[in-house]
């Protein structure tokens, strides 16, 4: 099996790679080099020319204060892009993984959103990973759309790297506490993603690691663990005003993993045990 994966160089990419690796599958690292997402058809190209068995599309827009500015660049990476890589996986034959957002939601409530919930992104970021989804949708017979939030990762930035590296200079720190969600680690995230790479188990899925917190939780537990002696305040949003609106509700249920037979991540607090004992490892 040939598996090309986008994003390489972030932090999902990078962990679906070494699980890759681990198994034995044959892995295409893809730059920017070799698919620039500004270029659709360069993308598709490339798929073509390699005939992978599987796309794991890792790569996206992500500056989401930032996509309010750059809208028109932010849906050629996140929709148009996507449309050429589904168009050339359906040629070919390939599976196509795509990750999408929990940001696709209203993100209002505090119920769980199943995956066949109605759609209604809050910002243009979100709008952008729902219209890949449509294409996907519509384009690629053998899809897998799999929604995901607060990841964090060795190979990159993330909150958690924020928090420790703020705790460096700070006696105290306010934390938002009105937004709700799951923190995922790439790392337990990859070995799903390489799973269903592996299957014919197309669909929609949410996957996160278990359970849900406030930021302010998830700093805290950081916190907890690190054995840091730091002050850590609860604030709501409208303390730290964003160009654009951050869903106050990040639950995603993971019923549909459930049906297919997918194994669920682990609780967050033990994903985020390990993430630190990883930063550990590296000396941070």
């Amino acid at each position: 099996m040939k598996v090309l994966v986008t994003g390489v160089s972030g932090q999902l990419g990078f962990d679906v790679v070494r699980v890759l690796q681990r198994r034995g599958i044959e892995a295409i690292s893809a730059s920017r080099k070799e698919m620039p997402l500004t270029e659709p058809l360069k993308c598709a190209s490339f798929i073509k020319e390699t005939k992978p068995d599987a796309v794991i599309h890792c790569a996206a827009y992500t500056a989401v204060d930032k996509a309010e500015d750059e809208q028109e660049l932010c849906r050629l990476i996140n929709a148009e892009s996507v449309k050429s890589i589904a168009e050339a996986c359906d040629e070919t034959g390939a599976k196509l993984i795509y990750i999408s957002t929990d940001y696709v939601f209203p993100g209002t409530g505090d119920s769980f959103y199943s995956v066949d919930d109605k759609t209604g992104p809050c910002n243009a970021y979100g709008r952008s990973k729902l219209e890949g989804e449509e294409a996907v949708r519509k384009t690629a017979a053998k899809h897998f759309i799999v929604r995901i939030s607060w990841v964090f990762g060795i190979n990159g930035k993330n909150f958690i790297r924020t928090m420790l590296s703020l705790a460096k200079n700070h006696d105290a720190l306010t934390v938002v506490d009105d937004q709700v969600g799951s923190p995922t680690y790439t790392k337990d995230l990859a070995e799903l993603l390489c799973d269903m790479a592996e299957s014919e188990k197309y669909g929609t899925y949410h996957a996160t690691n278990e359970g849900v917190c406030s930021w302010y939780e998830l700093a805290s537990e950081v916190f907890r663990i690190r054995g840091i002696d730091i002050k850590v305040s609860p604030v709501p949003s409208s303390a730290y005003p964003t160009k654009a609106v951050r869903p106050h509700n990040s639950r995603l249920s993971k019923e549909s993993l459930d049906t297919a037979g997918f194994r669920r991540l682990p609780d967050w607090k033990d994903a985020v045990k390990r993430y630190l004992d990883e930063l550990s490892d590296k000396g941070e």
